[in-house]
């Protein structure tokens, strides 16, 4: 007997759920109950083993594509024998983290000042401000041990996610030993941290968007969208303090070295990978795009992010093999509660190497501790053994008790932030300028109105990373269906573009049309939340539309729940797709469904979203051009606006019992990387002409109703697009309230 192709799909790819059938679905507990009593479920993966874990659908489908690059850089690796092998790879290595980094900015002088010196038993410590770009300061602190004859080894010091940077005590442990051991140590405050504060509220005398990781992300949301990375300033940031120590005349160039613990781990690892001028690196327990750490803990803040680094095939370990044979100690932690240890035992495996082959197989050290995400007196011992070695230093490295300095007596700036004493340039400040130039490069293209869709609709699928679906079986698998009043409510699935499913509820009039119009209907919180009796789904079925309310791949039931929010979106960004196009080819597959349903009119297919899912759906719709007609209800009016402002709110998430260290959590599900190189979403609405679009309560990057100049700055493209098509009136902007129903009967007329 040959099996019809629905039913393979249903067996092979919902084998357990068939063995449920006989089963009522949400049975009620008393059978005494009638069938209008019982209450109902709304979740499709109820009661369905396959799907049992649902909020880790997402990132089990990002990972899965990472370990697909993960394993053919491997093949890559494998064929690596030779001293030129190696150097060959060294060199295409840095010339892709230049690409996906740079370009840096041109050296400008550093203008250092030295605004106050402190004198102490057997060392002095210097107050240092220089600028890494013009008006772009950072402050720092010298620390010089006294007696020096002649030149001596310094040291970069980058911190982790402190707010106090180097003026925490754990910090100050590390330099003040390093300084006895003779060692010139220059820490840095890095970006959101210490007194370079990004978003400095004096009112509160703390950052208004949240504590160091939370600063980081938020202006690395801005940069990713103008194809650029916050890891760029960082990285920037630390060479340019080696540039001001190799001024100093105490600084012997040929032995520098830099260290940093946690986020300052992974900021050491970006300089000393590339600035040849660093012999000794010693990174500590330190996030990058290793495959376990993508699998355990998930990836971690934006200045860990490389734009598509793991789809280019660089990776954890390339950090460490393109400075080969120089000296690199890794330290880490066994119950680290961000880091994977088994992803550093992998990776010294692999670097080790290529130490053998360069015939230095000492210079590659790995310590660790059994203890959490902590840099603990066993990893500081291993740290001045290391640094006095390679720095031909002799004496007893054993750690001492030292004093530790007060907040007061390491502040720089006499106000004790950049902002405040000094004003001058910011991440966004920067990334703004540097986005003009990209917004002015849309505003040439778009003159060719043809030209420019055309290209937007090739760059579009490629940065947002969208699938087109091809050739795929459409029959859904159904879990359950309730009756109500006048229509009936299926709960089905139907699969996605790789192992696993969407779920969508589906009202149906009971009526005697043979033919519907329909629609796909996106909410951010979910399918469930208008899909109760009186709800606007309802209203609509009433209205005679079959309505497919859908939960597209991370929301709703499939929303994130298997690791922190941001770390989705920034896994898309690694392999160089986004969210949002696996949210655009989710509606279009339900679209295809819809289409092929004998109740419904194939050629009155629309979809209508609410905020955010505004954003999967116009790529949907730009790109499957059988989507008929389409509401954004609340949409953003543009990532530019997101870049272009100081301030945005897309993406942050209040959380309960907020605090001004952590009031939000941030996320880049909303986001693509590299959007504004190419496109905005005014371009993808001239795309969808001549359709009809609908946008109603238009929102600016605050998530505000967006003012109507700037409604009309926005849109004037796409107005044009739709007179050139002959269709000015296919496009509609609704700046009053008005309901759903009256909105898609504009849509469908």
């Amino acid at each position: 007997m040959k099996i019809p192709p629905c039913l393979v799909f249903l067996f092979c790819v919902f084998p357990i759920a068939n063995n449920l059938s006989a089963q009522p679905v949400s049975a009620p507990r008393n059978a005494s109950l009638s069938p209008d009593q019982e209450e109902e479920n709304l979740n499709v993966f109820h009661q369905w083993i396959r799907w049992n874990n649902p909020g880790s659908l997402l990132i089990n489908h990002l990972v899965k594509q990472a370990f697909d690059y993960y394993e053919k850089r491997d093949t890559e690796i494998a064929k690596l024998k030779t001293e030129n092998d190696w150097h060959s790879r060294q060199k295409w290595v840095k010339g892709k983290l230049l690409e996906m980094v740079g370009p840096f900015p041109e050296k400008t002088p550093l203008h250092p000042r030295i605004t106050g010196v402190l004198q102490k038993g057997g060392y002095r410590v210097e107050k240092i401000i220089y600028e890494s770009m013009p008006d772009f300061y950072v402050t720092g602190c010298l620390f010089i041990p006294d007696g020096i004859k002649g030149k001596v080894p310094a040291i970069l010091n980058v911190i982790g996610h402190n707010q106090e940077a180097f003026r925490a005590e754990l910090y100050q442990i590390l330099i003040h030993n390093l300084v006895k051991k003779g060692i010139i140590v220059f820490a840095i405050d890095p970006l959101g941290q210490g007194e370079h504060v990004q978003y400095f509220d004096p009112k509160n005398n703390f950052s208004s968007i949240g504590y160091t990781v939370i600063e980081h992300c938020y202006f690395g949301n801005q940069c990713f969208l103008s194809g650029s990375s916050a890891a760029k300033y960082f990285i920037w940031d630390g060479m340019r303090a080696i540039d001001y120590l190799l001024t100093r005349k105490e600084v012997d160039p040929g032995r520098i070295g830099v260290t940093g613990f946690s986020g300052g781990g992974t900021v050491t690892s970006y300089v000393a990978a590339f600035d040849d001028r660093v012999k000794v690196s010693v990174p500590c327990s330190w996030a990058t795009a290793s495959r376990r750490q993508l699998e355990t803990k998930g990836a971690q803040d934006a200045e860990t992010i490389f734009l598509h680094g793991v789809a280019e095939g660089i990776t954890f370990e390339d950090l460490l093999e393109v400075r080969t044979p120089r000296p690199t100690l890794m330290t880490f932690t066994s119950r680290d509660e961000y880091l994977s240890l088994q992803g550093a035992h992998e990776a010294y495996r692999e670097a080790i190497k290529a130490y053998e082959v360069y015939g230095r197989k000492e210079n590659l050290e790995i310590v660790e501790d059994d203890y959490k995400h902590w840099m603990t007196p066993k990893i500081r011992l291993a740290i001045y053994k290391f640094f006095m070695k390679h720095f031909n230093l002799s004496g007893d490295p054993a750690e001492e008790k030292v004093e530790i300095l007060s907040n007061e007596e390491l502040t720089v700036t006499p106000t004790g932030q950049i902002s405040t004493s000094l004003g001058g340039a910011t991440v966004f400040s920067v990334n703004r300028s540097e986005t003009a130039t990209l917004i002015e490069n849309l505003e040439t293209s778009r003159r060719d109105i043809s030209k420019h869709l055309n290209k937007v609709r090739i760059k579009a699928k490629e940065l947002s990373g969208y699938s087109a679906p091809i050739g795929e079986e459409r029959e859904p698998f159904i879990n359950g269906r309730y009756q109500r009043e006048g229509y009936s409510v299926g709960k089905y699935a139907i699969r996605g573009e790789g192992d696993y499913a969407i779920p969508f509820l589906l009202f149906v009039p009971n009526d005697s049309i043979d033919k519907h119009p329909a629609l796909v209907y996106l909410h951010p919180k979910g399918k469930i939340t208008e899909a109760g009796p009186g709800g606007e789904i309802e209203k609509l079925v009433k209205k005679g539309y079959i309505v497919a309310a859908t939960d597209v791949l991370g929301v709703g039931e499939t929303k994130n729940t298997a690791a922190r929010g941001l770390t989705d979106g920034y896994t898309a960004v690694l392999i160089g797709r986004s969210v949002v196009g696996i949210q655009a080819s989710d509606i279009v597959r339900v679209v295809a469904y819809l289409r092929s349903r004998r109740d419904i009119d194939p050629g009155k297919v629309g979809a209508a979203a609410i905020n955010e899912m505004c954003l999967p759906l116009l790529h949907a719709a730009a790109f499957e051009p059988s989507i008929d007609n389409i509401a954004l209800i609340g949409s953003p009016i543009s990532y530019r606006s997101i870049v272009m402002n100081r301030f945005y709110k897309i993406g942050l998430t209040k959380r309960e019992g907020e605090s001004k260290e952590h009031p939000y959590e941030v996320d880049f599900s909303w986001g693509i990387a590299g959007v504004l190189t190419a496109y905005d979403l005014p371009d993808l609405i001239g795309c969808v002409a001549p359709r009809k679009v609908a946008l109603a309560q238009v929102r600016d990057q605050m998530l505000e109703p967006a003012p109507v100049e700037l409604v009309n700055q926005e849109l004037e493209f796409p107005r044009s697009v739709y007179s050139l098509r002959s269709a000015p009136g296919n496009m509609k902007v609704i700046s009053f309230d008005e309901s759903l129903a009256s909105i898609m009967e504009w849509c469908f007329e």
